[in-house]
This record gives C-alpha cells, sequence and structure tokens, in this order.
C-alpha cells in the first residue's frame, strides 16, 4: 500500500490470519485522515468466532514453532528488521496519513521500533538461564525457559508503529505465537508492518493480525488458548484489562494513562529547559504518556521559565504532518481534539492562568483538520483538574514552587506514575530526584524520557498494572516460563 493509495483511494482494513489476507464481516468504524478530514477507509471488526479460528491456528502454529532451534526463530526477525529498514519513509508517510504526527516524529517512531527488532534478534543469549552442576550430592540443575503459547497485545493509537514492535519480536523469538490488535481508529500502519512480516518468512499461524473494538478484545482475553494479554491505553481501560485477564488465569501487563511533572531548579540551563519542556509536552501533539505537561519551577527563576516557555510555543508551526516544517501535526480524531478543548476551558474556568493560547489556531488548506495549537497556562495549583487528569493534547501547566523538595513531594502524590524528569546542574539535587521521585522512567536534562529498547519501559502506581513491563529483559520473562531440570546418574 503507497502513501497515495490512503490519499486517493479507499482502503478497507484487513486481519492477517494463518498466513493469509482477510476481511472481517463485521461492521467498524471509518477511518479518517485526522489532517485533512478526508474519508479514507474503513476498518471492519472480527467476530468472536473469526478470533476464535485465528488463536486456534497461532496454537497449532506453536505446536511446531516452539520446537524450532532459537537460531532458526530468529532468521525471520534480521529479515523483517531489514524490511522495516529499507521502507521505513515509505511507512512513515502512511503512518504520517493515518495517524497524523509529523513525519520526522514517524520515522522516530519507527527507529524506535527497529531497536526492539534488533534487541529480539539477540534471543539465544537473553533465555539462557542456569547450570550448576553438583548443585546437591551428585546432582545437576539446569534452569531453562519455555515458551508458553499463544500471546495477544491491544495496542493504542498514539504510536501505531512503534508499540506493537514492544511485543511481537519478543513473543516470536522466545517461541511464542502472536495476535496483534491494534487501535481501531489508525489500523492502517499496523497493515503495513504486516505486510513485510509477510515477506519475511515467518511460519503460518506464527504472527497474526486482528481489527477490532472492545468484543474482540474480550474474545481474546476469555480464549483458553490465549496465554497472556499485553496492553498499552488509557488507565481506566488498562486497569479494566487487568482484572479481565487475571480472572481468566492470563499473565498480563498492561500499560496505563499518565501525568509527568517536569522540576526546574534555579541553577538549571532555564533556554535549554524551556526547549525540551515545551517539546515533551507538546510533539505528538501531545499525545503520548511520556508527555511531561505540569512543570514545576523554583520560584525564582519562575518568570524567566515561563516567559522563555511562551516565546517557544508561539513559534511552533502546526499544519499537516507530510509539511517538513511543521513542528505540531494533528490529533487523531474531532472527538479527542473537542476532549482537549474541554480540558482548556476547564482550566480557565479553575482560574488558571492563560499565559498563550492555542485554540485559534488555521492550517490554510487544512480547515477540516483536527488541529490544536500550544496552550500554556500559569499558576497552576495541585487541586486542579488540568494538574490531575491526562490530558493528551498539546497542553502545559506552570506551577511555581519553594524548592526541589516541594516540587518532589508533590510529584509524588499524583496517582500516575510513569515518568517525570529535572532539569538541573546540580549533582546534590539530581540524586535527591533518582533516589526520592516516585516515577517508572526518571530523567535528568532530558525533557521526554524514553528508555533504549534493551531497558524495560517503566511505569508505577496507576500508570501500570502488573509487574513486567514492555521492552528489554521483562519481556523475556513475561513470554517464557522457567522449568528446572534435576539429574542425578548414579555410578553403576
Amino acid at each position: 500500500m503507497e502513501p497515495s493509495e490512503i490519499q486517493s483511494e479507499h482502503v478497507t482494513a484487513r486481519n492477517y490470519v494463518n498466513g493469509d489476507w482477510q476481511t472481517p464481516t463485521q461492521e467498524g468504524l471509518d477511518i479518517a485522515n485526522p489532517a485533512t478530514g478526508a474519508h479514507v477507509g474503513t476498518v471492519p471488526f472480527t467476530s468472536r468466532a473469526k478470533v476464535d479460528e485465528v488463536v486456534t491456528a497461532a496454537q497449532a502454529a506453536f505446536e511446531d514453532w516452539s520446537r524450532r532451534p532459537v537460531e532458526e526463530r530468529i532468521q525471520p526477525l534480521f529479515e523483517f528488521k531489514q524490511l522495516l529498514e529499507e521502507r521505513q519513509d515509505e511507512i512513515a508517510r502512511i503512518l504520517v496519513h493515518d495517524h497524523g504526527k509529523t513525519l520526522e516524529e514517524a520515522r522516530g517512531e519507527l527507529r524506535r521500533g527497529i531497536e526492539n527488532v534488533e534487541v529480539a534478534c539477540g534471543i539465544p543469549t537473553m533465555m539462557q538461564a542456569g547450570h550448576l552442576p553438583n548443585a546437591a550430592p551428585a546432582i545437576d540443575e539446569t534452569a531453562v525457559r519455555k515458551p508458553l503459547g499463544v500471546f495477544a497485545a491491544v495496542t493504542p493509537f498514539n504510536f501505531p508503529g512503534m508499540i506493537p514492535l514492544w511485543f511481537l519480536p519478543y513473543a516470536v523469538a522466545t517461541g511464542n505465537a502472536f495476535v496483534l490488535k491494534p487501535s481501531e481508529q489508525d489500523p492502517l500502519t499496523a497493515q503495513q508492518l504486516f505486510e513485510l512480516i509477510d515477506e519475511a518468512g515467518f511460519p503460518d499461524g506464527v504472527i497474526n493480525l486482528v481489527n477490532g473494538g472492545a468484543d474482540t478484545v474480550d474474545a481474546l482475553i476469555e480464549h483458553d488458548d490465549v496465554a497472556g494479554i499485553s496492553f498499552v491505553g488509557s488507565t481506566p481501560i488498562a486497569e479494566l484489562i487487568y482484572e479481565k485477564a487475571a480472572a481468566n488465569g492470563k499473565r498480563v501487563q498492561a500499560q496505563g494513562g499518565a501525568k509527568n511533572h517536569i522540576i526546574v531548579t534555579e541553577s538549571a540551563d532555564l533556554a535549554f529547559a524551556a526547549e525540551k519542556t515545551v517539546s515533551s509536552a507538546c510533539a505528538c501533539a501531545g499525545e503520548r504518556c511520556l508527555a511531561n505537561d505540569v512543570v514545576l519551577v523554583e520560584e525564582s527563576v519562575y518568570d524567566e521559565f515561563a516567559d522563555l516557555v511562551v516565546t517557544i510555543a508561539a513559534n511552533q508551526t502546526v499544519g499537516n504532518g507530510l509539511d517538513e516544517e511543521t513542528d505540531i501535526g494533528a490529533l487523531i480524531s474531532r472527538e479527542h481534539e473537542q476532549r482537549v478543548r474541554d480540558h482548556i476551558q476547564t482550566g480557565i474556568e479553575e482560574g488558571a492562568t492563560l499565559l498563550h493560547d492555542g485554540r485559534d489556531v488555521t492550517v490554510e488548506g487544512h480547515e477540516d483538520g483536527n488541529f490544536l495549537g500550544p496552550t500554556v497556562f500559569g499558576d497552576v495549583t495541585e487541586d486542579m483538574v488540568i494538574s490531575q487528569e491526562e490530558i493528551f493534547g498539546p497542553v502545559l501547566g506552570l506551577s511555581p514552587v519553594a524548592d526541589i523538595d516541594v516540587a518532589i513531594n508533590r510529584l509524588n502524590r499524583s496517582r500516575f506514575g510513569n515518568a517525570a524528569s529535572l532539569f538541573t546542574t546540580s549533582g546534590v539535587d539530581a540524586n535527591k530526584f533518582k533516589h526520592e521521585a516516585e516515577a517508572g522512567n526518571l530523567g535528568v536534562n532530558l525533557g521526554t524520557v524514553g528508555p533504549m529498547a534493551f531497558f524495560h519501559f517503566g511505569g508505577r502506581k496507576a500508570s501500570f498494572f502488573g509487574d513486567l513491563h514492555a521492552q528489554g529483559e521483562d519481556m523475556i520473562h513475561f513470554y517464557t516460563d522457567k522449568t528446572i531440570y534435576i539429574e542425578r546418574w548414579p555410578d553403576a
């Protein structure tokens, strides 16, 4: 599927089942280009009966795939990585049409996804578990990791290229079969990933794609042959997925929402901190769980920092993500745009100071697009809704604080614990922050704290439900179970 096809033709999202492309039969949703509002396709939904067929095919494929040598299992991953590298720009352009973010952001997202494929190619080493000769008199003990069966992942709209690759490469490299249920809001990027999977040489049934909504997800969660569920999305849905999956005896990891904080101390490089702060809150139109959109600034530098932030925000270019000069692309849907606008209005009514209003932005030639410019509030207090709830849009709130201790205590009171950042030139303050801040991803002099693929993606409190996170070594533990071999060979 070329980018031009999405612009000019009606595309129907399809399932990929047991090596074949199939069109679901249940009515689903229309697909619109977020930047233009143009109707570009349809995503039909998958019935419960069809989900059963998919999982049954995956289970059958698992029986053979799990017995293949690990070196053989990673060969299609090497091919998949090469195809991703070759077609990265093509897929990035389709992702922009599908989601609305900028081309640079789409390229960066796919780069992070490719990194996960690279890490999964190292499974032969990562799956080693341990051996101890003579653990007891004449007894040797060996721990081995074994795959468990069919795993499914339910992924969100905001990173349709990257987040499926948090899970898929590790699941199949460890010997499991896999089913992806992408977001129904932008399913065309997943179609492109599976075009490459189809070329890469995986055996039929090992990797499958199903489109659908809540009923499709429930069918996966409730299926007896699904061993585990991975989910990324909002906190209410993450908690619901966690409870349902656990009640059905599944392994489950459910990444939820966030309300991330930045602390700016008086020793920080304020110009650098302001630049990274605006980028963190507004890149990807604010639609990411690592967006730091509450900024706690020491009182002595608050006014200077606020002026810098407003100046940077005012100079951001909002537009079609395919235009190279665009800094902030479109929001995913008209409904979501309205939700963000409602939060801005709530902030005004709560008494926050509106330092920069992005609601009146216009993009010439794209009057039907879902656009918002950066919006900056000042004097945001802890009790305000805009300080507590995830907005998922380009909205930033600044708060003056007495010192770093007050700031850390405030961020720790948040019910979320996904990420937090500190800007400082003080090693003492950085050490305090690293030891005391309660979030799963902590950054010093970083606006957005995104761990590399060989580290797990952190998350705490209401931002994560489970105990094994996405990416890295955690995925090996999630997708395998340790078996202990205990052997005695007495002398004849």
